[in-house]
């Protein structure tokens, strides 16, 4: 596949639907620990490997079971060493081959930059879909529609990225800014890429919703491998050449030596500063917006807002056999302990009980855990992290 020839814009398909879907390939970074989510989500065990939504599957296997109509088995999944037996349990579909286990976390540049990697040196005319393990994503058709109008897009030459219409002037997220759409068959709502911003203060963030044109970036790109390579090397030359020696050695007897070599010395950068932000000055980006609801489940009042509908009286209850009596309360409780909890007069509480640590914030302050984390890992105190 030349990239460098590819069109902005095409008429129809360069091949046929079936075809051009048939290319596609998911890639599942599974990483990070989740520390907003702490004493629940821990580096062990952490928020991709917990059900948190009441829906009886944890994130990780709702976001595997969501991409599965559009790729079939042609799924990849990144994820720690530490976490490969508790990922193999969640998804025994994986092939071995197909498991993309980090022996220490390298930020996402590396983790979907070896995926494309992988999947170029099998077939170099793959386009590959990469989407987070720990997002909440309703309803699943809305989201394969945003794919399907992705891949079709990507099929054109470009990066795609889908843009969640944002709700609100949220400062906790990045924003895409939209340009003039793309006539792309297939692909109805496809618009160029003006640029990628970062997380803005309130008053911009408003003004950001007042005019339309921007998205939140949810860090979902779908893309030819060929192309996500092309800009990693020009962007982050020592990163690329890394990854080809790993990927070229992937799928023979020398995996476990050259991974093991060459990972540990990889740079640490994330996607969007390797590949998305200098793709989008060199117009190679396009951004499809996705009308489904979509969470990144960033703390514990997020939690309280996916599961309203397991309330007692005003107080969102998430696990199993709880025992939870209040009167006159309102907020969240998630406990896998059968501890008796009690509230009484209390509003917008977070409690998170679990065998070796309690928690107790507010939903206002429930971002602000993280330091809980930070001050518990400088004392020392690792063994409830």
């Amino acid at each position: 596949m030349n990239t460098d020839s590819q069109p902005d814009v095409l008429a129809e398909p360069s091949v046929d639907s079936a075809r051009t879907l048939a290319r596609f390939y998911a890639v599942i970074p599974a990483g990070g620990v989740g520390t907003r989510l702490w004493p629940l989500s821990r580096a062990a065990a952490p928020k991709f490997l917990h059900d948190l939504t009441g829906s009886g599957s944890t994130l990780l296997r709702a976001t595997y079971d969501r991409l599965r109509p559009l790729s079939g088995e042609r799924i990849l999944v990144v994820t720690g060493q530490a976490h490969s037996q508790a990922v193999g349990r969640q998804l025994p579909e994986v092939a071995d081959a197909d498991l993309i286990l980090e022996s220490e976390p390298k930020d996402s540049a590396a983790a979907i930059g070896l995926a494309a990697a992988i999947l170029y040196q099998r077939d170099p005319d793959i386009i590959m879909g990469s989407f987070a393990a720990d997002h909440v994503i309703s309803p699943d058709t809305a989201f394969r529609d945003a794919v399907r109008e992705a891949i079709f897009t990507a099929a054109t030459g470009k990066i795609v990225t889908i843009g969640i219409k944002p709700t609100h002037p949220s400062t906790g997220f990045g924003y895409v800014r939209t340009g003039a759409p793309l006539a792309i068959a297939g692909a109805p709502s496809a618009h160029a890429v003006v640029e990628f911003v970062e997380k803005p203060s309130e008053e911009v963030a408003l003004a950001y919703l007042a005019s339309g044109d921007y998205n939140w970036n949810a860090g979902m790109f779908v893309a030819p491998v060929a192309l996500m390579l092309k800009h990693l090397s020009a962007n982050e030359p020592e990163l690329f050449a890394g990854l080809t020696e790993i990927a070229q050695a992937w799928d023979t007897p020398a995996r476990q030596e050259v991974t093991a070599r060459i990972w540990p010395t990889l740079p640490k950068i994330a996607i969007d500063y390797a590949v998305a932000e200098p793709a989008a000055d060199a117009g190679d980006v396009a951004v499809i917006p996705g009308t489904f609801s979509w969470d990144d489940v960033g703390d514990f009042a997020a939690i309280g807002r996916l599961n309203s509908a397991n309330e007692v009286d005003d107080v969102t209850v998430v696990g199993e056999g709880a025992r939870v009596f209040t009167d006159s309360a309102s907020g969240v409780v998630v406990t896998d302990t059968k501890r008796v909890i009690a509230l009484i007069g209390i509003k917008d509480v977070v409690i998170v009980d679990t065998p070796d640590a309690l928690l107790v914030t507010t939903t206002e302050h429930a971002q602000r855990v993280k330091s809980a984390v930070d001050r518990l890992k400088a004392s020392g105190d690792t063994d409830v992290l």
